[in-house]
């Protein structure tokens, strides 16, 4: 079998995105199928039409959108894909086009594919309007909210087959008219064999960040407003008075930084939290390794109660406690008090009382990291995942 997928954006890029994309990418090829991987122009400038990168070979966009007004430069952004799309198809004769989200791929796959004969299928990991929404180029219920879920809706309906990440993403789809048979959930995992049981703090890097003889609470990861850590600084105040040696790590960076580092300084407990910057992947262990529990404070909106993060499975892969909101994303993970602690979204009174909590019992920990490594160990691996694109290829090709 030969699938042609299409991305947004893709490695050597970090995100939850390019990681998910690139394991599912290994797990079809160790399937024996041959797959083909092209990107968007939201790549970004690129100096050659193909790139290898660990491994995997890319096509890329090498023209771009000459226009930033809304509406022109994702037409122009269409049509620059599409092209792509249909170049590619004339050049690899794929059995199958795999588009990802967002729906400015899925339309130029649509484009080319019926124009070759290709069925194509389309994968959503979340709706382009809601993510829309947190990044505050639009407001839900607005002109280009309706719009942009238009085209959502449109592309589903033609596409040969839906896929999507979540039951919570699946049962939206459903209700917008898509048969139910036309839907399958392709969950987020994890490669268990890259992930190690969590390991002993490095003390230099911890004197460097002025973390001896810390309690260390924090966040790994890039900071958008619906990841919370305005809820994680707005309950400090109560986890200082109750631990005064207590300090927050926040490692990554984002659009919401500045206004975290503001918000810690307006608290006057810039000293009690310690941000890092991005720092290179392969580091990204060290840091993980300082922090006693960490806290995923979603805020809830449409965004998180639909989608599952990759982060709670990453952190149970490797053994590691944390705290999460109880938005609808993290209850279809997380069960709590076994693989993990969920609190009260929104509230920063119920998240500071879930960290004190988990703080004061870590004599049950030790079940807690056993459990969370069991769950994925048994029902989030990429292996189980991918085998659930089969049945759904075959009915399309058939």
């Amino acid at each position: 079998m030969r699938v042609l997928h299409v991305f947004d954006h893709s490695i050597p890029l970090h995100s939850g995105y390019t990681f998910r994309s690139a394991a599912i990418l290994r797990e079809q090829r160790a399937l024996g199928w041959e797959t083909f991987h092209l990107t968007s122009p939201k790549q970004g400038q690129v100096a050659e039409p193909v790139q290898e990168v660990d491994g995997l070979r890319f096509y890329r966009c090498t023209e771009r959108p000459t226009s930033t007004l809304p509406v022109v430069g994702e037409l122009q952004l269409m049509r620059i894909l599409e092209t792509r799309i249909a170049e590619l198809g004339r050049e690899l004769k794929p059995d199958l086009i795999h588009a990802h989200s967002p729906v400015l791929n899925a339309i130029p796959a649509l484009r080319a594919g019926r124009s070759a004969g290709i069925p194509v299928v389309y994968e959503i990991r979340a709706f382009w309007e809601d993510a829309a929404v947190d990044h505050g180029t639009t407001r839900e219920g607005s002109l280009r909210y309706r719009l942009t879920r238009a085209m959502e809706t449109w592309a589903l309906k033609r596409v040969d087959h839906a896929f999507t990440i979540c039951e919570g993403l699946r049962a939206d789809i459903v209700a917008r008219g898509i048969p139910a048979s036309k839907v399958t959930v392709i969950p987020n995992a994890v490669d268990v064999e890259s992930f190690q049981l969590s390991g002993d703090p490095d003390t230099a890097l911890k004197e460097k960040l002025g973390l001896e003889g810390r309690t260390v609470i924090g966040f790994v990861g890039s900071f958008y407003a619906y990841e919370g850590l305005d809820l994680l600084l707005a309950a400090l105040p109560a986890l200082v008075a109750a631990r005064p040696d207590l300090r927050v790590l926040l490692v990554g960076g984002g659009p919401q930084e500045a206004n975290l580092k503001a918000q810690a300084a307006s608290l006057g407990l810039a000293d009690h939290v310690i941000f890092t910057g991005r720092v290179p992947h392969a580091e990204v262990s060290r840091y993980y390794d300082l922090i006693d529990l960490l806290v995923y404070p979603r805020h809830s909106m449409r965004l998180t109660e639909l989608v599952t993060p990759l982060k709670p499975l990453e952190a149970m892969a490797q053994g590691r406690i944390f705290v999460a909101s109880d938005v609808g994303g993290h209850k279809e993970l997380i069960r709590h008090g076994d693989t993990g602690l969920l609190f009260r979204a929104g509230s920063a009174e119920a998240l500071a009382a879930a960290v004190l909590d988990a703080l004061q019992r870590q004599t049950a920990w030790p079940e807690l990291r056993a459990a969370g490594r069991r769950f994925v160990e048994s029902e989030r691996t990429w292996r189980r995942s991918v085998a659930a694109y089969q049945a759904a290829y075959a009915t399309c090709l058939a």
